[in-house]
């Protein structure tokens, strides 16, 4: 066969750029996983793409700009760019294409059909049997010992400060069986960690009134509570974890806390929660349309510590909000102080184009509110590592991502991927990823753990 005949029969290659949050990676992989049951090649560089499809991210400014670089970029170097994801949405597509009249077609979030429907228009699918195989748990753009598993689609929040519903749209949640049926094809496939996500886990069966489902012959309600007792089991039977993120503090959580492992080797529903809390000022939290009872958050989180000694916790907030006080703000600092809460993130607020807060009044100055994001994560770091180097001297359970210069590279129950901290383990070079190792701790700093294999 000739070098061009050989080009010919190649199957026609799709380059993938993905951005933003772990919900849009999970569209990336239903994209991708599409991609390659229909017999197309994924394409690791631009030049060996025949197109490229970018996922893009708007939620802020700072995402918004970065979507539009790649884009850029991607049309620069290949010329031929399908965009999708929550900035496609914006303005119909209009503002897309206002800033890249040449790409070839624009969609808004978890629109795999619309995507695959521009990629058949310019570039027709193969026709061969044989390369339709893909693996049952999907293509995965994460290492192959852990996955995010996205539970719900859309919010039905209204926060002031947040388009996320006018991008991806009200909440609508997966039904339980085939969330479950996901689950166990990922764990089946060596996956030791499942990062549950959606824009509001808690929520999840609203929409259907908490429909009963199915899973293995049973029935099973399409709620929360249900769904971590169910994914809480059939982890331990495969030796793994499944960590819940985007957790609101509605009153059926106190349910979910009993359901983690509160060991010290933990196997399960870990013992970590991700609430984003936002703020600590009644007033402010009803300017952002969130619930405005921080005193009650305090009795939760402490009730909930009470349950569940280990229990870790992560939270978001925002400083500079428009009206926000330096009284207020001082609110915030007693409460972080109060909650000293395990993992935390703040951003200086900015306006988002679409966003009902940018007509609220009073606007915080941004070197104002850039200062009190430095000042809050100043008193988080003295939190974080007051909490951290408590764990000295304790045995804990990791699981190893990866090994860097001889020192193996890990993380704890207590230690998301990609946004907490690490434990180092200075003696497990030979440590293979994805697998789990008990470490005693010697060593702590604000966000990081080292310690040895334990003995």
């Amino acid at each position: 066969m000739t070098a061009r005949s050989k080009r010919a029969a190649a199957p026609p290659r799709v380059g993938f750029v993905s951005l933003g949050c772990p919900k849009a990676l999970v569209d990336a992989e239903q994209i991708l996983t599409q991609l390659r049951a229909e017999g197309y090649a994924i394409a690791p560089t631009y030049e060996g793409a025949d197109l490229v499809v970018v996922n893009t991210c708007g939620f802020i400014d700072a995402a918004v700009g970065e979507s539009l670089d790649a884009i850029g970029e991607a049309l620069a170097e290949n010329g031929k760019v399908i965009v999708t994801g929550c900035l496609g949405a914006k303005q119909g597509g209009d503002f897309v294409r206002a800033a890249h009249p040449k790409v070839l077609a624009v969609t808004g979030p978890h629109a795999t059909a619309e995507v695959m429907g521009a990629v058949h228009r310019h570039l027709p699918k193969p026709h061969d049997p044989f390369v339709d195989l893909v693996p049952p748990q999907g293509i995965k753009l994460t290492p192959t010992h852990y996955a995010y598993l996205k539970i719900s689609e859309g919010c039905n929040h209204r926060c002031t400060f947040c388009i996320i519903p006018s991008m991806r749209g009200d909440l609508v949640s997966r039904p339980i069986g085939d969330v479950m049926l996901e689950a166990e094809r990922l764990f089946n496939a060596g996956v030791k960690e499942l990062l549950v996500v959606s824009q509001d886990t808690s929520a999840y069966g609203v929409d259907v009134r908490y429909r009963t489902g199915f899973w293995q012959g049973r029935p099973v309600k399409t709620r929360m509570t249900e769904l971590a007792r169910e994914l809480a089991t059939l982890a331990r039977a495969h030796g793994a974890w499944v960590r819940l993120h985007y957790v609101y503090p509605y009153p059926h959580v106190d349910d979910v806390v009993p359901l983690m492992d509160g060991g010290d080797d933990p196997r399960g529903l870990l013992p970590y929660l991700d609430v984003p809390f936002q703020h600590a000022s009644p007033r402010i939290l009803k300017l952002m349309k969130r619930p405005a009872a921080p005193e009650r958050v305090l009795d939760r989180v402490n009730a909930w510590r009470r349950e569940r000694p280990a229990l870790t916790l992560r939270s978001t907030f925002i400083v500079g909000f428009p009206g926000e006080t330096e009284a207020e703000f001082d609110e915030l600092l007693a409460f972080l102080d109060a909650a000293a809460l395990d993992r935390v993130g703040c951003f200086a607020y900015s306006p988002v184009d679409g966003a009902a807060a940018n007509a609220l009044p009073d606007p915080v100055a941004a070197d104002v509110a850039e200062d009190r994001r430095a000042r809050f994560m100043a008193a988080q770091a003295r939190i974080s590592a007051r909490r951290l180097a408590a764990h000295v001297g304790r045995t804990v359970t990791v699981l190893v991502d990866r090994v860097d210069d001889g020192v193996a590279v890990a993380r704890s129950s207590a230690d998301a991927p990609e946004i907490d901290g690490v434990v180092r383990v200075v003696d497990g070079a030979h440590l293979a990823p994805g697998t789990f190792a008990r470490v005693t701790i010697g060593r702590a700093d604000v966000h990081d753990l080292e310690g040895r294999l334990h003995a």
